[in-house]
């Protein structure tokens, strides 16, 4: 799960650019042309950013001259993303100057905040057949209650192979592809998540259904699967053609994950990373991590680093635990290569909040959290220190503070080493490591005119960071 939304770079330096992802006759078809030119007519837009991952950048050039050539606007291309190409960059749209933009690929559908967007996912084949045959041996059953998943780029076949399944099961729902979050909450009976909306008419709810998800293994179906926790899942790899039942060990993954929350109760000093700017909610996580903190009475610091590797994260070892500020796919990063471990939000209110207890469900969504929501819990009131319960660490067997500050308490002045902690007088000790994190800051590059020698100019070295040519060879 590292790799998707954290690397190091080298993948990309080394992947060889193959083929255009569509045929040329079947561009049209493939990125649903007629679709993206009436968007971006109806809008009267006159500069549109096409956001492509890696693997569809080989039709990039084309699909922008014959958008140019059908709604005369101005495309621009983006060939990186700031964060994960599942999300819509809109940094890097606003970078252009861009008005609107198209998505193309894979997407988790997190509502964005400013920008128009069509979502285009590009219609992957899928060997229907082969898939409702693969559905039939899993659930022999036809009374089976089962709900049929899929990844986006496959959305454009769901209709067909519902009308295989539904006359022989009766008991089968299938979910819809939502780019656009209903309005209003959502009604008794129907499940709205990941950009995913089905109606659930079992008495005894969602855990009464199985889930068949049409799509290869990736970071979707993980979240999915931890989610839904509760329900049994198959799957239907059309890259392969094969049908299983899913063996990932949920409960395995989950006593990991609270692992991890154990961690961060231990936790003093903690960074938040920065893993978006364009979903919704986002700003108002971000204030809310802050502040669950600060009563919390650990330390908290904001850092936007992009991608994630563990290199830039070993940056801050002060920082004893991250904490990601991610879309839903995204924020269940494998931190086992990490220094430090990253947690979702949601492993943090568990940590933070004494309200917030684990129930079996499992939130990757951070806008599930924040005032309103359906998942919000509120922070009890503060309890003095002398009245609070000893909690003690499971991980290193020593007591800390379960308790949370009041919000009126001033924060501790970051330059003494003893402070006093709350109204009992009780000193408590603030850490060299995050007093010194405090005052880090990167500055760039300074111009030191007059300061540098005067040389000549000579020929550089040739070739990429990793592989130079004249590597191997003695320097004379």
């Amino acid at each position: 799960m590292a790799t998707a939304f954290s690397s190091d770079g080298e993948a990309a330096l080394r992947r060889e650019l193959g083929p255009a992802a569509a045929p040329r006759g079947q561009l049209d078809g493939f990125y649903e042309m007629g679709r993206a030119a009436a968007f971006v007519r109806g809008g009267g837009f006159r500069k549109v950013a096409l956001q492509f991952p890696d693997e569809l950048l080989a039709d990039a050039a084309a699909v922008a001259a014959r958008m140019e050539a059908a709604t005369g606007a101005e495309m621009y291309i983006l060939g990186d993303t700031t964060y994960g190409s599942c999300c819509v960059d809109e940094v890097a749209a606003e970078h252009a100057g861009a008005e609107a933009v198209l998505h193309y690929g894979p997407a988790c559908l997190s509502p964005c905040r400013k920008l128009p967007v069509l979502h285009i996912f590009g219609q992957q084949p899928l060997d229907i057949g082969c898939c409702a045959e693969a559905f039939r041996d899993l659930y022999p059953d036809r009374q089976s209650r089962v709900v049929v998943l899929n990844d986006v780029v496959y959305a454009h076949a769901m209709g067909e192979l519902e009308q295989q399944l539904c006359p022989e099961y009766p008991n089968i729902v299938f979910s819809r592809v939502v780019c656009v979050d209903p309005p209003g909450p959502t009604p008794p009976g129907e499940v709205r998540q990941f950009g995913r909306q089905f109606p659930v008419e079992a008495p005894g709810g969602l855990q009464d259904y199985a889930m068949f998800y049409v799509g290869a293994e990736g970071l979707a179906l993980t979240s999915f699967m931890l989610t839904w926790n509760r329900c049994p899942f198959s799957s239907f790899d059309p890259a392969t053609g094969c049908g299983r039942h899913e063996t990932f060990n949920v409960n395995r993954a989950l006593m990991r994950r609270l692992y991890l929350v154990e961690r961060t109760r231990d936790a003093r000093v903690v960074g938040i990373l920065v893993g978006t700017l364009g979903v919704v909610g986002y700003l108002a996580v971000l204030q809310h991590l802050r502040e669950l903190l600060r009563r919390a009475g650990k330390r908290s610091y904001t850092l936007a680093v992009g991608k994630p590797n563990p290199a830039k994260l070993a940056n801050f070892l002060e920082v004893d635990i991250f904490v990601l500020v991610a879309c839903a796919q995204n924020s269940l990063l494998d931190s086992s290569d990490f220094y430090r471990p990253v947690v979702t939000p949601y492993e943090l209110e568990l940590a933070c909040n004494p309200a917030r207890e684990w129930t079996g469900n499992y939130l990757t969504d951070f806008r599930d959290l924040l005032p309103g929501a359906c998942a919000h819990v509120e922070l009890p009131p503060a309890v003095p220190a002398a009245e609070a319960v000893p909690d003690i660490s499971l991980i290193t067997g020593e007591m800390r503070a379960a308790h949370l500050c009041d919000p009126s308490t001033p924060q501790l002045p970051p330059r003494n080493v003893l402070a006093c902690r709350d109204q009992t007088r009780a000193l408590a000790e603030i850490s060299p490591a995050a007093s010194f994190l405090e005052s880090r800051s990167w500055r760039g590059l300074e111009q030191q005119l007059g300061q540098t020698p005067v040389s000549k100019a000579v020929q550089g070295r040739r070739g990429i960071a990793i592989a130079y040519e004249d590597e191997g060879r003695e320097q004379p």
